[in-house]
């Protein structure tokens, strides 16, 4: 029988972690976490000790781990066909997932693109909004504009229209050119306005450069109401609001990355909903099979489509498409997963889930080197500084959010940091009890690693 040590040092010789610098685990005490099961919000290693998963593993599972309509789900599907591919066939899963799809967005929304997950979303989105220009004549219009900050995913169309440097900044002979436009950060605001005393300025910047080449502009991507990866950084829905108005003065498409936020995140199916706008494309992926199996959707308007619709020979095709597009048992599970959001009422069910967040997040506010507490529906981040005052941070190499992490995990919560922000985006099945653990375990933690010097 194979020991747990033996798994750990099986898994140090040939398994590469993402995001993860694997020197860290030589001659140190802290090693991968080997998990052996998930029940609801709670994962157990193979030591039997149980954590609440407060990140969702990676923002993806909504309705819990091992959810047994799920589970019925994908072993019925599995047994009938578990992949055919979506060129010149179909099949009745990816039929109806598309059409409850675009019936869930509303109109204008008529049209669903199949991926893998959310960087391949954002490279058909990106592909298909240049494809729409040059195909009504306009080729002129290539480039994308996108907030600093921001970040799309990890393939080299989505890091393009990225702008966290720590992905970035190495491939940059690798990716195309785009065009940046500061991003609405509450705390450290980019126009020196005192936070939620403004009128949203920090867009001025995008209408100037609208104005200056639009005739240039493809689309504008954005993170909607929060960017993940930059440190939950949130800001106004009346920025979308604006922004589409923008959108449509000079001509630009808005694409929406959604696929962080949507089915339930910000406690509304989709962020734009907030701001009472609809882009013209959005991509989803995540939360779309509930965290089960990789599944991601280009969903997109007629207005898009027609440019492609044509003869063979005009050329007009998309060519896009991967292996596993439209994954009949990940098309399957993404069904149920609506289905039981919508009969449980999920959603709805989030409001009063979303206040008490609210409300276990205030004590956090009396932390010394807390200089930040934001939250959005059913996220919220916690920015630890080091100076409250200053806002100066902690510097990056001391890894004061790691050291949280360590601390919350010894004490029964999984709450992986963006540098110095802990964050919280638990599965929507949550307690409230569960919640006011969840917290007290990360302020306990935060306390105890910046407060005993």
């Amino acid at each position: 029988m194979i020991t747990k040590q033996e798994w750990i040092e099986k898994d140090l010789k040939y398994v590469w972690h993402p995001d993860t610098q694997m020197k860290q685990y030589e001659g140190s005490d802290f090693k991968p976490v080997i998990i052996e099961k998930g029940e609801g919000i709670y994962l157990y290693d193979t030591d039997g000790n149980k954590y609440i998963d407060g990140v969702s593993s990676w923002w993806v599972n909504t309705l819990g781990h091992s959810n047994p309509k799920l589970n019925k789900v994908l072993t019925e599907q599995a047994q009938k066909i578990e992949h055919v591919l979506l060129a010149d066939f179909t099949h009745k899963p990816a039929i109806e997932l598309a059409q409850k799809l675009v019936e869930l967005a509303g109109e204008p929304f008529s049209k669903v693109f199949y991926s893998d997950d959310g960087s391949t979303a954002v490279e058909v989105a990106l592909k298909m909004a240049y494809q729409y220009w040059y195909q009504k004549g306009r080729a002129e219009k290539r480039y994308f504009v996108s907030m600093t900050d921001s970040y799309h995913g990890d393939t080299l169309g989505s890091v393009s229209v990225g702008g966290i440097d720590i992905y970035k900044k190495i491939f940059n002979p690798l990716v195309f050119e785009t065009l940046k436009v500061c991003a609405p950060y509450c705390y450290r605001c980019p126009k020196n306005k005192q936070q939620g005393c403004c009128n949203i300025e920090c867009i001025c910047e995008i209408e100037e450069l609208f104005k200056e080449r639009h005739n240039e502009i493809a689309a504008m991507i954005v993170e909607p109401l929060v960017q993940g990866a930059a440190g939950m950084r949130m800001y106004p829905a009346q920025y979308l609001t604006r922004l589409r108005k923008l959108c449509d003065k000079y001509d630009i498409l808005l694409i929406d990355d959604e696929v962080a936020m949507a089915f339930g995140r910000t406690g509304k199916y989709f962020a734009f909903e907030h701001a009472g706008i609809k882009p013209d494309i959005f991509c989803v992926a995540k939360g779309i099979t509930a965290g089960y199996i990789p599944l991601a959707a280009t969903i997109t308007t007629d207005k898009i489509y027609n440019t492609f619709y044509d003869d063979f020979s005009a050329l007009k095709t998309f060519y896009h498409g991967h292996s596993f597009t439209g994954n009949p048992i990940a098309c399957a599970v993404a069904i149920e997963n609506l289905k039981i959001m919508r009969e449980e009422k999920i959603i709805e069910n989030l409001q009063p889930k979303i206040i008490k967040l609210k409300q276990c997040l205030e004590q956090f506010e009396n932390l010394k080197h807390v200089g930040d507490v934001r939250q959005t529906g059913m996220i919220g981040a916690i920015e630890m500084v080091k100076d409250k005052n200053t806002k100066e941070p902690y510097p990056f190499v001391e890894r004061t959010g790691h050291k949280v992490f360590k601390e919350a995990l010894k004490n029964g919560a999984i709450l992986r940091p963006i540098g110095n922000v802990i964050y919280f985006m638990p599965p929507l099945i949550i307690k409230n009890e569960e919640i006011e653990k969840l917290t007290k375990i990360a302020y306990n933690a935060i306390k105890t690693v910046t407060e005993m010097n």
